[in-house]
């Protein structure tokens, strides 16, 4: 399987939260981490502590994508309060779907969300990438 991951965090998230999170997202789906491909986000994540350390640590190539390209794709779960935060309906679906070059049809899992026991939220989405 060849999939992506997109992420999305509140700021200064753990990295274990991150890493809770996707390890739950990845199990729902059969996927292991090693089926990721790249790993996804809005450009103002890019230097989020946590998140960078989980990429790292993987050795997954990462995007950040900027809100108004983000806000170009199509997604099952827009939200408005996300939009409020960042410019875009979307963080992690659309990142993910960014990342792997698909439509809506190819979310595996849409949004996984975890908070983690300092109260910090995490969220996953994943995209299988098209043949």
């Amino acid at each position: 399987m060849k999939i992506t991951l997109g992420l999305g965090c509140d700021r200064d998230t753990p990295a274990a939260t991150i890493e809770h999170c996707i390890g739950e997202a990845l199990a729902a789906c059969g996927a292991v981490p090693e089926d990721v491909r790249a790993a996804a986000s809005i450009d103002l994540k890019a230097n989020e502590p946590g998140l960078l350390e989980v990429i790292a640590r993987h050795g997954w190539p990462s995007h950040f994508y900027p809100a108004c390209e983000l806000a170009t794709v199509e997604v099952p779960n827009p939200s408005e309060t996300v939009r409020k935060h960042t410019g875009t309906p979307s963080v992690s679906e659309a990142a993910a779907l960014l990342a792997a070059g698909a439509d809506k049809n190819h979310l595996l899992i849409e949004k996984h969300k975890l908070r983690g026991p300092d109260g910090r939220n995490a969220t996953v989405s994943i995209a299988r990438i098209p043949a």
